[in-house]
């Protein structure tokens, strides 16, 4: 039988590509006659240009740019053809910082910005950008001030909310000139608003290390950043994406589209899954967030249109058959349930190597 592996990477633990080729090995070890179709996934936070760059090929850009706190990080724009591939968390993601260390009143995407140039440099004229896994909580406004945009005070843009506070005016046209004759596409599977009770600091702001206290006054800062370009922009979906980038992507003409049907198209998915047996998707933890646009739910979706079965390993699984069935997924199988917690951890991909072949005896035939 052919079996297509398509998972997302188990944060902490494994990439895409690094789960897609454990699953293998243990399934291997059960139906060694099986052909196995690899096609790691992803949704447009940290894996994003890995998982596109295994599937399109391309030339990796190295570049240094600034992270969330002025530091210089190393990040890679993905180039195929006159398309360029940005993952906005290699420059302003929240695992660059330790816990103690995060401070997203000050957190900048200007980094991101910087990739779009260096992108620009390299002659595309299409620059699709991954959201997801941010550890900012500023609009945008770092980005928009790495690509010109001129604001009053001098450097309100720079330093993240902390700053924003004081924004008097700001001047986009410079940005604009900049991407001229450029089509920008935000990839991302979030559809929350800039602002409110739904908007990026309410929902996404504890988890980056904002305190439960000074919500109110984080995104009273961006209200002032939206009275000063766009408020209107501010409500779209998917403005609050990436703590606020989603909204600085929206102001200078940029389109959103969902990070996991973006990810499917480029790789093929639906094919592969037309010519598949099995379909295996997985992640770290299965649960309720899984419909919201993760990779196991686009994935079983993509199944579903092929009329194939699909199933799910995971490292915990959290929901029971009647939602897993909801998602999609047909059966959901755990690392902890079969090894343990410890375990899972200290060796994540020889026991997902474990999970796979056991699961390959239910399901190889």
């Amino acid at each position: 039988m052919r079996v297509l592996i398509a998972p997302d990477k188990f944060a902490g633990t494994l990439t895409a590509v690094e789960a897609a080729e454990a699953i293998a090995e243990g399934w291997r070890r059960r139906a060694p006659q099986d052909e196995l179709v690899l096609v790691p996934m992803a949704d447009g936070g940290p894996g994003f240009c890995d998982v596109l760059h295994a599937s399109l090929g391309g030339d990796l850009l190295a570049v240094r740019v600034s992270g969330p706190y002025g530091d210089s990080v190393s990040a890679t724009v993905l180039v195929v053809g006159d398309t360029a591939y940005i993952e906005s968390a290699q420059a302003c993601g929240i695992h660059l910082t330790k816990e103690s260390q995060r401070d997203p009143e000050r957190a900048t995407t200007r980094g991101v910005g910087e990739m779009v140039d260096a992108a620009i440099a390299a002659h595309a004229t299409r620059i699709v950008i991954g959201l997801g896994g941010s550890g900012t909580n500023d609009g945008g406004a770092g980005f928009l001030a790495a690509l010109g945009a001129v604001a009053t005070p001098e450097g309100a843009l720079e330093h993240g909310p902390s700053t924003l506070a004081g924004l008097e005016t700001i001047d986009l046209e410079p940005a604009r000139r900049r991407l001229e004759g450029i089509t920008i596409t935000a990839a991302s599977d979030v559809d929350n608003p800039l602002l409110g009770l739904i908007g990026a600091t309410n929902v996404y702001g504890a988890q980056k290390g904002v305190a439960e206290d000074r919500k109110i006054a984080v995104d009273a800062t961006l209200v002032t950043l939206a009275a000063a370009t766009d408020k209107k922009l501010a409500l779209a979906k998917g403005a609050g994406a990436a703590g606020g980038l989603g909204f600085a992507l929206l102001l200078l003409g940029g389109t959103r589209e969902p990070g996991i049907e973006m990810i499917c198209e480029a790789v093929g998915l639906a094919d592969k899954a037309r010519q598949a047996d099995l379909v295996i998707t997985g992640e770290g933890a299965f649960d309720f967030s899984s419909r919201s646009g993760k990779v196991p739910y686009g994935v079983a979706a993509v199944a579903a249109q092929a009329l194939q079965p699909c199933i799910a390993l995971a490292g915990q699984v959290l929901i029971g058959s009647r939602e897993m069935r909801a998602v999609g997924i047909e059966s959901a199988y755990s690392m902890v349930d079969l090894v343990g917690e410890e375990a899972s951890f200290a060796d994540p991909a020889g026991s997902l190597a474990k999970l796979a072949e056991r699961t390959a005896r239910t399901w190889s035939h």
